[in-house]
């Protein structure tokens, strides 16, 4: 088989001409989903007995797909954030589903180009109430935050018949179910109103409503509680690394070409800014490269920790790439059609996601043999 990476090449300039108009319009990038599964891309984490490319912390090859997820991200990062979330979804169905739940929806990804979420987040106080029914659940209320709500086919929603909160806001570990939800079920409604952020327009990660889903059991994944015991968002934290990184590989090469375009490259002040670029992309990606091989020789206890460190080292060496970038620009990389602009509101919007403080805390709490929660730091 042809290397994933040389495939993902041919499209990435395809990705890079798109995004402005995604971004614009706040549309989900569906003809680069497309293109991904017409190149045999969409299905990086799906093991290869099932007709994926065996990729990820679960198949024993970690940095090829980060490494994929960071070309992705340097032509669209938003574009990233949604693949991240299709290429996760998929490690938790190969983890915790059951034979007959792979088959069944590896299938889908494969033969037919399904693609995959999973939400979480949930406005407070309100969110979504969870109840018994025969033969499975039924969920009303509201998830926000739902990345790719619009191009999705299906989601794994995270919800915990205890009360409102998804998995960040849990009452308990134990009780959080894993749903996989149908999104063409007619309950199921997007709130396209929401979606109006300064930055990842293309995520289209709207409000979704559900007005007495059912959900069967032979949707429920993996036992309650399973995906904050098994501290899963920990495999992940470094995967949106990866798209950081690629964002800050664009920012590094339009900084290189606008330099040598004008002239600037004896100028050194220049070369202070091209060089502190260079060692910041290359301290990232040891960062990557270390943790994805703690994953792949199933150090798992290793890795968890290592990623949260990745995650947050890589955010500001990639914030620390904006801004020499702008300066070596000048304002007029920040004026359209220049990507940089668009990079600059996704980047600083999408590091966002998670509280890097709380990050941090984490880490430290850990050094001083304190307990420590390697999903959300909620404790």
């Amino acid at each position: 088989m042809t290397d994933p990476l040389t495939l993902l090449e041919a499209l990435t300039k395809q990705f890079a001409a798109r995004a402005d108009d995604y971004d614009k319009a706040a549309a989900f990038p569906g003809q680069d989903f497309d293109d991904l599964f017409a190149a045999g891309l969409l299905a990086p984490t799906v093991p290869i007995e099932h007709g994926g490319l065996g990729l990820g912390p679960r198949c024993g090859d970690t940095y090829t797909l980060w490494a994929m997820t960071r070309k992705i991200a340097a032509a669209d990062l938003a574009l990233a954030r949604c693949w991240e979330g299709h290429a996760n979804s998929l490690v938790l169905l190969d983890a915790l589903g059951t034979p007959e739940q792979r088959e069944r929806w590896f299938d889908g990804v494969v033969s037919r180009g399904d693609k995959w979420v999973a939400w979480s987040g949930e406005p407070r106080p309100l969110g979504t109430l969870v109840t018994r029914a025969d033969g499975g659940w039924r969920v009303r209320g509201r998830k926000g935050f739902a990345t790719s709500a619009t191009g999705a086919d299906w989601a794994i929603l995270l919800v915990d018949p205890a009360g409102p909160g998804g998995a960040r806001h849990a009452g308990s570990d134990d009780t959080v179910l894993m749903l996989a939800c149908d999104l063409s079920d007619p309950t199921v409604r997007v709130d396209t109103s929401w979606w109006d952020p300064i930055g990842m327009r293309a995520t289209v990660s709207h409000a979704v409503d559900f007005d007495e889903t059912f959900i069967s059991d032979d949707n429920q994944i993996g036992p309650p509680g399973a995906y904050l015991t098994q501290s899963w968002q920990s495999a992940f934290l470094p995967h949106y690394a990866a798209s950081f990184l690629g964002a800050a590989d664009a920012l590094a090469e339009y900084a290189r070409s606008s330099v040598l375009r004008q002239s600037k490259d004896g100028d050194p002040y220049v070369q202070h800014r091209i060089g502190s670029i260079a060692v910041a992309l290359d301290s990232a990606e040891l960062w990557l490269r270390h943790v994805a091989a703690l994953w792949d020789e199933w150090r798992v206890d290793d890795a968890r920790l290592a990623g949260l460190r990745a995650r947050h080292v890589v955010e500001h060496l990639a914030l620390a790439v904006l801004d020499d970038c702008v300066r070596v620009c000048g304002a007029r990389g920040l004026i359209r059609p220049s990507p940089v602009e668009r990079i600059l509101r996704d980047l600083t919007f999408y590091v966002r996601h998670d509280n890097d403080d709380r990050l941090l805390a984490t880490v430290g709490k850990a050094v001083l043999g304190r307990e420590h929660d390697v999903s959300f730091g909620r404790r």
